[in-house]
């Protein structure tokens, strides 16, 4: 049986005015199928340029090499580095789904939320209206949007952001994908709002069996949901493991500095350690760098 998905030396650059930048370095990984990865690490780490590349959704300029081997199945594998575009567009938000950062840019704001949704199971479902507009309701209804069929009308200026989400959440599930890529999904948020969204996501993920890359800058707002956790600093992929073991005994430095410049880890009063303290050699002032793993949702 193979992975859902595998990445091999991914490379990845970018080429402008005839200079060569590298965004990603040879970077490998694997995720399960059912399993849900956090991959962690500071703005300008690489982490999106990652996700994108899966999707075949970086601009002309970037270059790519490496394998990136996805199987829906666990029988037949696509590089999704060197597939063609017929093939992708039968993967793009059917078996690949992802979830944007900021759902109003994402969402078309002349079109109702139910409309957007329906138009995704037309396209890739063949499902009739009336089924399409059926499917959406009990989507609506699996996301806990209040009152779902209201929601089919509603245009996106009128929902609250969580709200939004939520309905990005739906149109992402809609064709029962088996991986999900979630890029940064409650950054947008308050934070009162960011926990509902991940459990919702966490909730799913177990109902369907999907694999899920959670992209994060946040390594304590993934304790409660992370099956496992690869950290990536600078393009490059310096820790990976278990989400317990990460949390709990983090080996590299730069783990170690993600984990300790959390306000939360810090008493009021004293300095707020920095990731340079951990990088630079220097002793930092640190309280524990252990982040407690709370049971799974």
């Amino acid at each position: 049986m193979h992975p859902l998905l595998q990445v091999e030396k991914l490379d990845i650059s970018f080429t402008q005015d005839e200079e060569k930048t590298r965004a990603v370095k040879e970077i490998s990984f694997r995720l399960e199928q059912g399993e849900m990865m956090a991959l962690v690490g500071e703005s300008g780490s690489g982490k999106s340029v990652t996700a994108l590349s899966f999707l075949q959704l970086l601009p002309q300029q970037a270059g790519i090499s490496g394998n990136i081997f996805f199987s829906s199945d666990g029988k037949e594998q696509v590089n999704l580095a060197k597939a063609g575009i017929p093939e992708m567009e039968k993967i793009r938000g059917n078996k690949i789904a992802m979830i944007f950062q900021e759902p109003m840019t994402s969402l078309n704001p002349v079109f109702t939320c139910g409309n957007q949704v329906m138009e995704s199971l037309r396209l890739h479902q063949h499902l009739s209206k009336a089924a399409a507009r059926q499917r959406t309701i009990e989507l609506f209804t699996q996301v806990e949007l209040p009152d779902p069929t209201a929601m089919l009308t509603r245009y996106p200026h009128e929902l609250s952001g969580g709200q939004k989400q939520r309905v990005m959440i739906a149109m992402a599930i809609s064709c029962n994908p088996a991986l999900l890529i979630a890029d940064e999904p409650t950054t947008a948020l308050d934070v009162s709002v960011q926990k509902h969204i991940l459990q919702l996501v966490k909730k799913l993920q177990l109902k369907y069996n999907m694999g899920v890359l959670l992209i994060t800058h946040d390594l304590g707002l993934v304790a409660e949901v992370a099956d496992s956790i690869a950290v990536m600093y600078k393009g490059e992929l310096v820790e990976t493991g278990p989400a317990t073991q990460i949390l709990s005994n983090p080996q590299n430095p730069y783990t170690q500095a993600l984990l300790a410049c959390r306000p939360a880890a810090n008493s009021k009063g004293h300095r707020l350690p920095q990731v340079a303290d951990f990088l630079s050699g220097d002793e930092p002032p640190r309280n524990d760098l252990r982040l407690p793993h709370t049971a799974k949702i």
